[in-house]
């Protein structure tokens, strides 16, 4: 059965499907940046709540250990390496890892079961996380390292929790494709911003949050040009948009193989259960409207 889906659609379609999941998930996963309850769990740890990063470096990087800054810069890659090692590794001086891993837990329970309400327990939420573990189990997360670390993590018992782990592995495992995608493509952490900006994902304003300095954005912008890949107005050449498209179908495609483990139904199904919950992500005003990922333009 799990071979149906790609009887049924051509690939271009299924990719297309997988893009609409991810759509559907990322704001699952990310709320846990932005909830007042996660800054309130955050605090209590220790760290500083004037800006999101001291606990998204925390939030995020905790499933790998006590890493250094070598390593989230490797496996967030487009954060500059300045931004990356004002935060990390002084974040594990302020809590551990293991502490920051039960806080965040405490903290998605504590924001879901604010924006969902009784539906966090609901059947169809209980529904929604079954078949997200299945897919989620189903990653391969060799050479993905912050799925595969969110990966080896407990399931939650609790249907909201389980929804947002496996939201998680899946958006990791879908990063950490992207990045061997822009390997591909040749682009550094830096270009692959540039790049984006230019076939107009977000303001280059918007990448300014990943810390790389006007200087840097420029001495990027001019490899791209000599490459034929961006124009003297910093907007992407035809060549440019080409290699982008390629980096997202890249990107699609190595994100698709746990997805196959669903029947067409069952991937029906699962778009109608996680609608609600998208709703409740967006609807709750915590989100940015303009994001580094490009969601609802690319």
């Amino acid at each position: 059965m799990a071979g149906a889906w790609r009887k049924v659609w051509g690939m271009s379609e299924e990719l297309g499907r997988v893009r609409q999941l991810w759509h559907l998930l990322e704001p699952v996963h990310a709320v846990l940046y932005y909830a007042p309850e996660a800054f309130e769990e955050a605090a209590a740890l220790g760290y500083g709540v004037d800006e999101r990063w001291p606990s998204y470096f925390a939030w995020r990087a905790a499933p790998l250990g006590a890493v250094g800054a070598d390593r989230v810069g490797e496996t967030f890659y487009s954060f500059s390496p300045g931004m990356v090692g004002a935060y990390v590794p002084g974040v594990w001086s302020v809590a551990s890892p293991d502490a920051v891993l039960a806080a965040r837990g405490r903290a998605v329970d504590r924001a879901y079961r604010t924006l969902l309400g009784e539906a966090a327990d609901a059947p169809d939420t209980a529904e929604a996380a079954a078949l997200l573990r299945r897919v989620a189990e189903a990653a391969d997360t060799a050479d993905r390292p912050l799925a595969a670390a969110n990966a080896a993590l407990p399931w939650p018992d609790a249907p909201h929790l389980a929804v947002w782990h496996a939201a998680t592995v899946l958006r990791e495992h879908r990063g950490d494709g992207h990045l061997a995608a822009l390997a591909d493509a040749e682009l550094d952490p830096v270009e692959a911003l540039v790049s984006f900006a230019a076939i107009g994902a977000a303001r280059p304003e918007v990448f300014a949050s990943r810390g790389w300095g006007d200087e840097e954005w420029r001495a990027a912008r001019e490899r791209l040009e000599k490459r034929g890949l961006v124009a003297g107005d910093g907007t992407a050449t035809e060549a440019g948009r080409a290699l982008r498209a390629e980096v997202e179908r890249l990107t699609d495609e190595a994100a698709a193989g746990p997805w196959r483990v669903l029947t067409d139904a069952e991937r029906e199904r699962l778009v109608a259960l996680l609608g609600p919950l998208w709703v409740a992500a967006i609807g709750s005003g915590l989100l940015p409207s303009e994001n580094t990922l490009g969601i609802g333009k690319v």
